[in-house]
């Protein structure tokens, strides 16, 4: 948990909703609203970290998401595959960490591969990290927990919020501070659902593609003016 008198977010959780509709709206395909979104996040993290922002958090494929068009899937799945095999090594100049999380459990071996070879790749920088959550679902992520903590044999007494914190997909990083998310859609659609308790919401009528570097700092701005008191 970040402290309460920090203007800036420690952590930045990004809720990347609409570039369907984006795509739909400027007589694009699909896929090419899938690939300004992922040029837009590319875009928005650097300007938060520039900001002061240590984590970002980018909610680009969730577990529900294996439900749509086969090949939407396909296309989502080739884009987030160049970008850890390619555009990796900008970050990498640029001394960001690139980390993945998310069950995994279906991503195919060549995507496995490019996700640790990415990891490995910038697993020193030091500027800031860009935390791609992928496959992921804030519920299973509890239950995985929650697993790794009954076949390590503790009681079920002994339990704790501690310990099921500890046991989440990345339990070295504060939770988030801020949580944005685009398209005018207002639930946080299993993001964090363990993090986020104490997270600021903001909620932003443009779709993903189109939200800039004026929108994150106006959603900066109000976040500096916000008294956090943690339930106090």
């Amino acid at each position: 948990m970040a402290d309460n008198n920090s203007s800036v977010p420690t952590h930045l959780g990004l809720i990347l909703d609409g570039n369907r509709r984006w795509a739909r709206a400027n007589g694009l395909t699909v896929a090419q609203g899938h690939r300004q979104g992922y040029k837009n996040l590319k875009t928005v993290a650097r300007a938060a970290i520039k900001h002061g922002v240590r984590y970002v958090s980018a909610y680009v494929f969730s577990s529900e998401n294996w439900q749509r068009d086969r090949q939407e899937v396909r296309d989502i799945m080739n884009i987030l595959r160049w970008v850890l095999k390619h555009e990796v090594k900008e970050f990498h100049k640029e001394n960001i960490r690139l980390r993945v999380i998310g069950s995994k459990a279906k991503l195919g071996s060549a995507l496995i591969t490019a996700i640790h070879d990415a990891e490995k790749m910038t697993e020193n920088n030091s500027r800031g990290t860009i935390l791609l959550c992928l496959d992921y679902s804030g519920q299973q992520e509890i239950v995985d927990s929650i697993k790794k903590i009954a076949a390590s044999g503790v009681a079920p007494e002994d339990i704790s919020a501690d310990m099921i914190a500890q046991h989440l997909y990345a339990p070295d990083v504060p939770s988030p501070d801020l949580i944005i998310r685009t398209s005018g859609e207002h639930r946080l659609s299993n993001f964090m659902l363990w993090e986020s308790s104490y997270s600021e919401l903001m909620f932003e009528n443009k779709c993903w593609p189109d939200f800039n570097e004026v929108d994150l700092a106006n959603a900066l701005s109000k976040y500096a003016l916000l008294e956090r008191r943690f339930g106090k």
